[in-house]
């Protein structure tokens, strides 16, 4: 049984709103300035509500038919697949990428070339449990930096411990190898603790373990955590990052 509004009156309301747009766009010349700008703030409204349908119902019609996927190590308390590798973005990709260029609702791209020569772009996998992943193209690269920042969502930072292992999973691949280091950061307070990895390319497996018991983290006072992915001489290449997951799981005690 399905488990959305399928009545007379339902079918009858979004009757009205699909007229009731299709009209909004016949007047949309005619307007002066200030309704032009009351009806686009409106649009942009409700195209920001749908993208967010499209995105959950896109990554559910892909999503594996059991479970997510994700890798949990033993006594995993919280896991997570960023939005990005989940459901379609907008825009699906983006030309000479300025800095600080977001990238869906986690990810955003750092960078200090001149002048830039990046490309991203969102891809569909063609199989794997995730339905979508993220392809990078670098070409001339005249910056010092580039790297890519994923935000953790509020309950990824929300409940972390000295005693936590933070696993970050990749599923990479590059047209020519080069090094990759991940860096998780924890700001508490004032403060900020990093713990950095290089990511094993030569390895069956390809993730790092972040020990938060190396960190002077105070758990009282956290208020956000992200990692950086910095790629090391990344100047013509192709970057493909099929899946990316985060899993949070207990310290061994010695």
């Amino acid at each position: 049984m399905s488990k959305l509004p399928t009545t007379f009156l339902d079918r009858f309301a979004r009757g009205r709103l699909a007229t009731r747009w299709a009209r909004a766009a016949e007047l949309a010349p005619t307007l002066d300035s200030a309704e032009a700008q009351a009806l686009a703030a409106e649009a942009q409204d409700m195209r920001q509500r749908l993208d967010h349908v499209l995105h959950k119902v896109e990554g559910r019609r892909h999503a594996p038919l059991t479970g997510d996927g994700i890798a949990r190590p033993l006594g995993s308390d919280w896991a997570w697949r960023p939005a990005l590798w989940t459901g379609p973005v907008v825009p699906q990709g983006i030309v000479a990428a300025p800095t600080r260029a977001p990238f869906g609702q986690d990810l955003t791209l750092f960078h200090d070339c001149a002048q830039s020569e990046l490309t991203l772009r969102q891809i569909r996998n063609p199989a794997g449990p995730a339905p979508y992943g993220l392809e990078m193209d670098v070409f001339r690269f005249d910056g010092s930096f580039l790297s890519l920042v994923l935000d953790l969502p509020e309950a990824g930072a929300r409940g972390l411990r000295l005693g936590h292992l933070l696993r970050l999973d990749l599923d990479i691949a590059f047209e020519r190898p080069i090094g990759v280091f991940c860096r998780f950061n924890v700001q508490h307070g004032p403060n900020t603790e990093q713990l950095v990895r290089e990511l094993p390319l030569y390895k069956d497996e390809t993730f790092v373990d972040f020990d938060l018991g190396y960190t002077k983290m105070n758990e009282k006072r956290i208020e956000k955590a992200w990692i950086d992915l910095i790629f090391d001489a990344p100047q013509m290449n192709r970057v493909t990052i099929r899946d990316l997951t985060l899993a949070r799981h207990p310290r061994a005690e010695i």
